[in-house]
Parts: structure tokens; C-alpha cells; sequence
């Protein structure tokens, strides 16, 4: 296994490295990205994707552990101030990856089941509530993960670390809402709306056929085109002060109902 050295900060490849961290503009021209941290690593490999390169500060990252990666990767070995340098944040444990990005097609999601069970959001932004709804969406094991109208790229490092690696775990796609919605009809899955104007109660519904859950931001909530394709608006009986509650939460309330009554099957 052959191992190169950078030691300067300086170096064109952690200069693009660092732009790779920083800029979504970077990562979206060159379809790469930046992987920090064993677990996330072993789950993106888990999940099919082509790891380019490795970096490892070897005073944290164990140099015989490399000996689990194929000998075709690009190996470099880096020093302190690079890894500094290029790390999003402090518990990494020494290593990092340069991996390719998937296209994430609405026509290339493949479902093992005839009844699936889909989680959509449209229009999340913050990269802290996309990651809490992916590591639901692996919790609950849905069929598939649809983001609409995406304001933030999936490879954004908050994305990735919030969501503990679940966005490698998920099948996840991206669309507009017409498009989600063209497929979801052709697929013949019935879309139930998180939207409280002309809803019942989450838990009255029959999510047991092939199902697309759909949540909005707290901000906005669900655009018309929802309400329009929704076979059943639904809501979460609310018995405080306010009438809204975050993301991420009201997606694992909905999705754990739907698993429940599919006795998590």
C-alpha cells in the first residue's frame, strides 16, 4: 500500500479540500464531497459509494486500520495542522474520506415491496432538522426518503453529521413537488399531508397500503400543490400553547404510526 505525505496547509489538494468543506458551488461542479469520522465512513462504503481518496492523522487514526481498505484508494497520510485545516470538527477521529456524490433521481428509487412507505419534505433548509428526519427515516426503516424543492445539498457537512451518516443508510431522492407528486401518482401511493387546514387526526388514517408521508417546514408548512394531491390531510392534536412543532419530530410521530401499524414490518 503505497502512502503519500502532505504536511503544508498550503497544498493545492487541501486548498480544494478545504473549498470541497466549505462551498456547495464546489462540491456540486466536481460531484464530490468530504466524509469525516470512522462510522460515517463504514456506512457511506455500506451504502455504495465511491470513496476517492483517504486522509488520516496518524496520531489519532490507527495506521494498521487502513489495511481494510481497498489498495486502489489514494492514501495520504497528514499532518496536525492539515488535518486542523480540513476537519468540520474536532472528534473525527482522524481520518477523512473524499467520496463521489450520487445523483439521487427520482426515477432511479426501486421499491422492494408493493406497499411502500415514503417520508417526503419539502423545502427543509436547516441542515439540523434534515439530518434529525434522516436518522428517522433509518430508524423506522422507510422505503425511501424525498426531499422537494431541496434549499440545501445533501453532502453539506452539517448534513452529514447531524444525520450520523443516515444519509448514506437512506435511499433518498430530490425533486420538484410537481415531479414528486407526477411519480407518487404513477406509483399509485397515496399522499397524506401534514397540513392542519381541513385535517383529521394523524392516527385515524390507514397507512398500511403504499403510503407518502409528507411534512413542510415549520415556517411555511406544505404548498398548495400538497393540499391539492393529498388523499387525507392529517395533524398532530396539539394540547399546548402553540400549534406547530418541529420537523423532524412531527416526521418520526407520522412515521412510527404508520410502522406501528404495519407491526414494524
Amino acid at each position: 500500500m503505497s502512502i503519500k505525505q502532505i504536511s503544508s496547509t498550503q497544498n493545492p489538494l487541501i486548498k480544494h479540500l478545504v473549498s470541497l468543506k466549505d462551498k456547495s458551488r464546489e462540491r456540486k461542479k466536481t460531484n464530490t464531497f468530504i466524509i469525516e469520522g470512522e462510522r460515517e465512513l463504514q456506512l457511506a462504503i455500506k451504502g455504495h459509494y465511491t470513496i476517492e481518496t483517504l486522509l488520516f492523522y496518524p496520531d489519532i487514526f490507527d495506521k494498521k486500520k487502513l489495511n481494510q481498505f481497498s489498495d486502489d484508494l489514494d492514501i495520504i497520510e497528514i499532518s496536525k495542522d492539515v488535518y486542523h485545516k480540513i476537519a468540520h470538527r474536532e472528534t473525527t477521529e482522524g481520518i477523512i474520506a473524499v467520496a463521489k456524490s450520487k445523483l439521487h433521481n427520482i426515477l432511479d428509487l426501486k421499491f422492494n415491496i408493493k406497499t411502500p412507505l415514503v417520508l417526503i419534505a419539502e423545502a427543509p433548509e436547516k441542515p439540523g432538522n434534515i439530518g434529525a428526519i434522516l436518522r428517522t427515516a433509518d430508524a423506522a426503516n422507510v422505503d425511501a426518503v424525498i426531499i422537494a424543492n431541496p434549499k440545501t445539498d445533501l453532502y453539506n457537512p452539517n448534513i452529514i453529521r447531524s444525520s450520523v451518516g443516515c444519509v448514506f443508510t437512506n435511499q433518498i431522492a430530490t425533486g420538484t413537488t410537481a415531479e414528486i407528486i407526477s411519480f407518487l401518482s404513477q406509483n399509485n401511493i397515496a399522499i397524506y399531508s401534514a397540513i392542519l387546514q381541513d385535517a383529521v387526526n394523524y392516527h385515524e388514517q390507514d397507512y398500511t397500503q403504499a403510503t407518502a408521508i409528507v411534512v413542510g417546514t415549520e415556517a411555511d408548512g406544505l404548498s398548495q400543490e400538497w393540499r391539492d394531491a393529498s388523499k387525507q390531510n392529517v395533524k398532530i392534536p396539539m394540547q399546548g400553547a402553540i400549534d406547530s412543532m418541529n420537523v423532524s419530530v412531527a416526521a418520526g410521530i407520522l412515521i412510527f404510526e404508520a410502522k406501528r401499524q404495519r407491526n414494524f414490518k
